[in-house]
């Protein structure tokens, strides 16, 4: 998830023509094409490139907002939206998309399928547990969807992109500066790119000793 200087992960709005609001200018600038993988990268190998492989490494499903999704608020319209992503989202695995307002799948041909669910986080994570067991979840965003995973405790590992821009507004990955940091151990790295990648691992309890 990227997060600006100033603490915003996405815009205060979402349209068909800004699809991240007045924050834009967090994904700016980024090469993210090793989501599809290094061995598909020509050119030289980034630290970027390499911390970005990362993105589908053992993920058997995503959940996301609704936001994430589309730009639609309310019931579903007869309007043939099918994602931001055209006919090839790069998920490639199910998809679990966060709404009150329920539907049948959409199936992609690249395996790609989006359900959507009217959860609360557990029932959520239950429900992708079951769509590919053995596998790691994805909370892919945006920031409230990860807010509640947070609240909720049920996120094991972050990996923040900070970009060096501020926005001056939009919606906080933290609400109100509340950090569940102490919760986490955090690695970081700069790149030459000007970002710095935030590894938030949950603290282990330690043993019990009988």
């Amino acid at each position: 998830m990227f997060v600006s200087l100033d603490g915003y992960a996405a815009g205060s709005f979402v349209s068909h023509d800004e699809p991240f609001g007045e924050a834009i200018a967090l994904v700016q600038g980024f090469d993210g094409r090793a989501i599809a993988g290094i061995d598909t990268l020509d050119g030289p190998l980034s630290v970027d490139h390499a911390m970005t492989s990362l993105w589908g490494q053992g993920i058997g499903v995503e959940i996301m907002g609704r936001r994430k999704f589309g730009p639609q608020d309310g019931p579903w319209t007869d309007d043939d939206w099918r994602g931001w992503w055209g006919e090839e989202p790069p998920f490639e695995t199910p998809v679990i998309v966060l709404t009150h307002h329920e539907r049948e799948p959409i199936e992609f041909d690249n395996g790609t399928v989006f359900h959507f669910l009217d959860a609360d986080p557990a029932d959520a994570l239950q429900r992708a547990r079951d769509l590919a067991p053995g596998t790691d979840v994805r909370i892919g965003g945006g920031p409230r969807t990860v807010q509640q995973f947070l609240d909720a405790d049920l996120i094991d590992f972050m990996h923040l992109v900070i970009q060096p821009v501020t926005i001056g507004s939009g919606t906080p990955l933290f609400p109100e500066g509340l950090s569940p940091a102490e919760k986490f151990d955090i690695d970081s790295v700069s790149t030459g790119g000007g970002h710095t990648h935030q590894m938030w691992n949950r603290k282990q309890e330690p043993p019990t000793r009988e």
